[in-house]
């Protein structure tokens, strides 16, 4: 009956193309659904449901789920305060040379702000309130403006702390553990800071690359006076504590000195002492930094919920086992198997935001890729490096589609297509470069985290330890008396 499983599957991504009914709603409508006629064909009992609280216990006992809430947190007091609208301003001030300060300003304010949203819808969002007014005033042409915030949405997929990169962190580990069970394998299994410092030169590169490509257009282009705000020095200092305040924090995250959630909760804390001391809390305020986080927050867990559900009644039909025998019969070549998931990964990325992809696709798709694969970091930079260009990526792409319905003065399809078009032949080259030359997600990683050293050595330390371990237990008995 695994059949069913994609059927549902199949039901699922064209529902939510054609119907624009939230996500969340329609993975567990149809989950149930199925569940009813799994359980009515004899294919798994009511008790595979029982065990759907204790997934979803264990799942929201994670500190990077505490994490979410308190990361949306700082995003709405960024939003609402207005801090993110006075970053935009100082950045087109320290950039006022370039006839792009707009356009790198945006970029630079995208990489500071989208890693705490994650969801690539939240931080079109939220950058279309905060800075595309701006963009627009700037005399930035529509297209552009509206490929501007596409592309500094998209930041928070590869640049870290990001809540994406975090969730997809835990994801990769738990399909390695998966992987490993298969195999029997004697490795290291990959974790969430491994991900990160794998992620660090790409994050940067694809940042790079963006600020690199915005000065060449403004070279090309002719000059111009955008209407710019004139910031006191107050203002000036505020940006730039609150740039610098933030880059130590996730900073700090990134590099494992601290946890997510410790970082989140005292940027937070940071931000209400700031509006208390300026004199800008109120109860309008407050309201409204409340309901964009618990909006944003309830719709993220709503979605793991649901997505929990439906990936449960998929195992119910053994679907996850027949994909895995499908990937199984191309470990003959693992680099095109890798190919054919991204690939797959680039097509979800045109129905589904990245969380769904994390919480949908990961879990099925990952652990027979990570039998033959020995590097399950590189793959998920690669998996997030392909998920961005596929949300760019016309005519189809997420961000795209978003992007030209939330900005004013919206362009068609085809010219913001064409302004993204150098972004994506970087990024391109970028994928390609990452996909030849794992090395470059090595940099950043410490050398006894690197999967350099055999399966054969790998085992040899494992039997070692356990043998040490062994003759202390022997030890702490002492020698048996002559009774024994």
């Amino acid at each position: 009956m695994s059949w069913l499983g994609l059927l549902m599957f199949g039901v699922a991504m064209l529902l939510i193309v054609v119907t624009g009914l939230p996500v969340y709603a329609l993975l567990l409508g149809i989950s149930s659904a199925f569940a009813v006629i799994g359980v009515g064909l004899g294919v798994f009992g009511w008790s595979l449901l029982s065990a759907l609280p204790y997934r979803l216990v264990g799942l929201l006992e994670s500190d990077l789920l505490q994490a979410l809430p308190l990361f949306a947190l700082i995003g709405a007091l960024l939003n609402r305060l207005p801090l993110a609208g006075t970053l935009h301003e100082a950045g087109m001030r320290l950039f006022r040379r370039s006839n792009a300060s707009a356009e790198l300003s945006a970029l630079c304010v995208g990489a500071l702000l989208a890693p705490m949203n994650g969801s690539v819808g939240a931080s079109l969002h939220t950058l279309t309130r905060s800075i595309g007014a701006a963009l627009t005033r700037s005399g930035m042409a529509p297209a552009r403006a509206a490929a501007t915030i596409c592309i500094a949405s998209t930041l928070g997929l590869v640049i870290p702390p990001s809540l994406v990169l975090l969730l997809l962190g835990d994801a990769m580990m738990r399909a390695h553990s998966e992987a490993l069970n298969l195999s029997h394998a004697a490795v290291r299994i990959v974790n969430t800071q491994d991900v990160m410092r794998a992620a660090w030169v790409p994050g940067a590169l694809v940042l790079l690359l963006a600020l690199l490509l915005g000065c060449w257009r403004g070279f090309r282009r002719s000059a111009a006076s955008p209407s710019r705000q004139q910031l006191s020095k107050k203002q000036v200092w505020t940006a730039l504590l609150t740039a610098l305040s933030m880059a130590f924090l996730f900073g700090a995250v990134a590099t494992g000195r601290i946890y997510a959630v410790e970082a989140a909760a005292n940027g937070g804390l940071a931000l209400v002492i700031y509006a208390a001391c300026t004199g800008q809390i109120d109860r309008k305020l407050v309201q409204h930094v409340l309901h964009d986080t618990m909006t944003l927050t309830g719709m993220l867990f709503a979605l793991l919920v649901a997505a929990t559900t439906f990936s449960l009644v998929l195992r119910g039909f053994e679907t996850d086992a027949m994909i895995a025998r499908a990937i199984g019969a191309m470990t003959a070549s693992p680099m095109l198997l890798l190919l054919l998931v991204l690939a797959g990964m680039v097509a979800c990325s045109f129905v589904l935001d990245a969380f769904e992809i994390i919480f949908l696709v990961i879990p099925l798709v990952m652990p027979p890729v990570l039998m033959v694969v020995p590097d399950p970091a590189w793959v998920a930079v690669l998996t997030l490096l392909v998920l961005q260009a596929g949300f760019l990526l016309p005519p189809f792409g997420y961000g795209l589609l978003m992007s030209r319905s939330l900005m004013p003065g919206a362009a068609s399809l085809g010219a913001i297509g064409g302004a993204l078009l150098p972004q994506l032949l970087a990024q391109a080259v970028l994928i390609a470069g990452v996909l030849l030359f794992p090395d470059i997600t090595r940099w950043a990683r410490p050398l006894e985290l690197l999967p350099a050293a055999s399966s054969a050595a790998s085992r040899e330390e494992t039997d070692r330890l356990m043998q040490e371990a062994f003759e202390a237990q022997q030890k702490s008995y002492g020698p048996k008396s002559a009774s024994d």
